[in-house]
């Protein structure tokens, strides 16, 4: 029998990642238009719902957040739909790595105290849910993310950004991978009610990346990120003060145990780390137009 799922923010980065992977594996894919009608109304007879939504430049978490949250649980258990939440580490804090399902949330921003929060929301409504927690998405349809915006915005010019210590491990999905497992987790019969996984993706420093793109685009020189242009613009613009708050994550090295993940999908493969570096190059260039311009 053919299943439903609901995507919310499905022109989002996660959101048109989750619909895409859906569709090839034969569901109906609905995307949500709040104009169009209830978000109840649209889940009925759905058999997931991927909540990615997300407010832009995270911009007012502490108000939209829980209000999208209320909304999902509503229409969640109308339908009798499971809940899929792409999860972020923010609930770990700076613990040390790695991070898994075990790992006690100690969050140390107001963003992850937020998710925390609505996390908690999940669990006490009691539906069905699966939180598929990742670190920094790559897209594969050019810059979408912080580390085609940022790290790799002037690659064009043979530079590299980097927002810490450039031996500092980060954890990061790429996208498409991400939506597969999705799909294939809510497809299998294994998984508890609440169900809250680390999905393991790549794990990988700025002079991890830096030493894969000079390959084959030549030399890069790298350049620290100005964060004090963001400390001194933050008073009146939201995204500096609230970007700010996540520095401590390009600083404190991490990566996600996927022992939970690989228990329930013991024969997923990951896109090779060679794919990902170059997923969120600009899409004007090619790799041999970056090359030449290095040279």
């Amino acid at each position: 029998m053919t299943k439903t799922a609901l995507i919310l923010g499905a022109t989002g980065n996660a959101g048109r990642h989750a619909a895409q992977a859906f569709e090839t594996a034969g569901w109906i894919v609905r995307r949500y238009d709040r104009k169009s009608n209830s978000l109840t109304q649209a889940a009925m007879g759905v058999d997931v719902i991927v909540n990615a939504w997300n407010p832009p430049n995270y911009h007012n978490w502490a108000g939209i957040l829980p209000e999208i949250t209320q909304q999902v649980i509503a229409a969640a258990k109308i339908s009798g739909a499971r809940v899929v939440l792409p999860g972020n580490v923010y609930n770990f804090g700076t613990q040390p790595a790695p991070w898994s399902d075990r790992t006690p949330h100690t969050p140390c921003s107001e963003k992850g105290k937020i998710r925390v929060d609505i996390e908690r929301m999940y669990r006490e409504a009691d539906i069905p849910i699966l939180i598929l927690r990742a670190g920094d998405f790559v897209a594969s349809d050019g810059p979408a993310n912080v580390i085609g915006k940022v790290i790799l915005k002037e690659v064009h010019k043979g530079k590299i950004t980097t927002l810490g210590p450039m031996d500092c491990p980060h954890a990061f999905a790429y996208l498409p991978d991400w939506a597969r497992a999705v799909v294939e987790l809510t497809e299998g019969n294994s998984l508890p009610k609440y169900a809250d996984i680390c999905f393991p993706g790549h794990s990988f420093s700025i002079a991890d990346l830096k030493s894969e793109l000079e390959r084959d685009m030549g030399p890069m020189r790298v350049a620290n990120f100005p964060w004090w242009m963001m400390k001194m613009t933050a008073p009146f613009w939201e995204l500096a003060k609230e970007f700010s708050e996540m520095r401590y994550l390009y600083s404190h090295p991490h990566h996600l145990n996927g022992s939970a993940f690989f228990d329930h999908l013991p024969g997923f493969e990951m896109t090779d780390f060679t794919t990902v570096a170059r997923a969120e190059l600009p899409r004007h260039e090619t790799i041999k137009d970056l090359a030449y311009a290095n040279a």
